[in-house]
């Protein structure tokens, strides 16, 4: 799987390391000399191409006729628009996600533009401060592209059928999937041995015709 991620500081880098450490093949661009500087420390050079990410020269060399993901997550919101545009419709890209910097510009970031996915930041931190005020509610934290899926988060509540259990005992809704659970502030994947327990923290894929579903089983 080839990525492109334009964009080398703090979010680029990370999206960077997680994605090499699963062996994707990245490239990231960055046209600062200083935070190139700081990528090297981080992830391998041949990883790093120095330019800007709206040139058609640097996307060619880092391969992008080749790409299947492209994500634009630099601190302008008209540079990420525009790497969209251009990978979406001069270069075919099958997958762009792109980051929104304001809320504000969070209706420009659409198919229209070429992207597939956008990531608004500030909207998940308050729905984050939102869940850490109600946990016992599930809360939506990404769509996942047009779909009726989401990524969503709950507490086990103590009142859980499924407290005790393991997952491999639990029978879940056909079209869901367990992603993470958070236990005392570590994660553990979820594996057909492990226990679910009460106060868990957990991360899943739902569909939307799931989620009553997924209340009764893991909070009522």
């Amino acid at each position: 799987m080839k990525v492109i991620i334009v964009g080398g500081g703090q979010v680029g880098a990370y999206i960077a390391q997680t994605l090499i450490r699963s062996n994707f093949e990245v490239k990231v661009i960055e046209n600062r000399s200083h935070i190139v500087e700081k990528l090297k420390m981080d992830i391998p050079e041949k990883a790093i191409f120095e330019g800007e990410g709206t040139n058609h020269f640097v996307l060619e060399q880092c391969g992008i006729m080749n790409a299947d993901i492209l994500v634009a997550v630099t601190g302008a919101d008209e540079t990420n628009l525009v790497i969209s545009t251009l990978a979406k419709f001069e270069y075919g890209v099958p997958k762009v996600i792109a980051r929104v910097n304001n809320p504000k510009n969070e209706w420009l970031f659409s198919a229209g533009m070429g992207v597939d996915l956008h990531l608004n930041q500030a909207n998940l931190m308050s729905k984050m401060i939102i869940e850490s005020m109600d946990v016992s509610d599930m809360l939506t934290l990404m769509p996942l592209y047009n779909s009726a899926y989401s990524i969503v988060q709950f507490k086990v509540l103590h009142s859980s059928v499924v407290h005790g259990k393991a997952i491999k005992d639990i029978k879940l809704p056909s079209e869901s999937l367990l992603i993470a659970i958070t236990r005392n502030e570590k994660v553990i994947l979820p594996k057909g041995d492990q226990i679910v327990l009460s106060d868990d923290e957990i991360l899943a894929i739902v569909c939307e015709d799931s989620r009553q579903e997924f209340t009764r089983l893991f909070q009522v």
